[in-house]
């Protein structure tokens, strides 16, 4: 399992998609980019989809992404999975328990597989809780 932090971009991208049945179809997917800016997210994302798609793609969206690291699984995992993680400490000064939650993008096949590769990534600290896993829609990440 690799974890790579960075600023990440969601990009909304529309093009034509060959169907099952050998029509095409226009489609939106999300790809995410390591990009330091929108216009190098929108570039690297024309770019990157440009290179993979016949005919022309649009950008229809770009936003910020709520995660700051991805997990990128040995296995190539055909999905992608947002996976929240509740940080635990002790605030000495009110004695309270202190929590902090943060996001992560996380690549697996399965639910179980996400769990797993955030499970190694997080080896040996036991001071997280996890949250929230879901699948998302993100179609591919494109990293620098």
């Amino acid at each position: 399992m690799k974890e790579k932090v960075s600023v990440w971009f969601e990009v909304s991208v529309s093009y034509k998609k060959m169907q099952e049945d050998g029509t095409e179809k226009k489609v939106t997917e999300i790809v995410t980019v390591d990009a330091v800016s929108f216009a190098e997210a929108e570039k690297r994302a024309l770019k990157e989809m440009g290179s993979i798609v016949r005919g022309g793609v649009d950008i229809k969206n770009i936003n910020p992404a709520p995660y700051k690291s991805v997990f990128f699984d040995e296995k190539d995992g055909e999905k992608w999975f947002k996976a929240k993680l509740t940080f635990l400490s002790y605030d000495e000064a009110t004695g309270k328990e202190k929590r902090t939650n943060s996001t992560y993008l996380v690549q697996a096949d399965t639910f179980a597989d996400a769990l797993r590769n955030v499970e190694s990534v997080m080896d040996g600290n036991s001071g997280y809780v996890t949250a929230n896993i879901c699948e998302t829609k993100v179609l591919d990440v494109y990293q620098r």
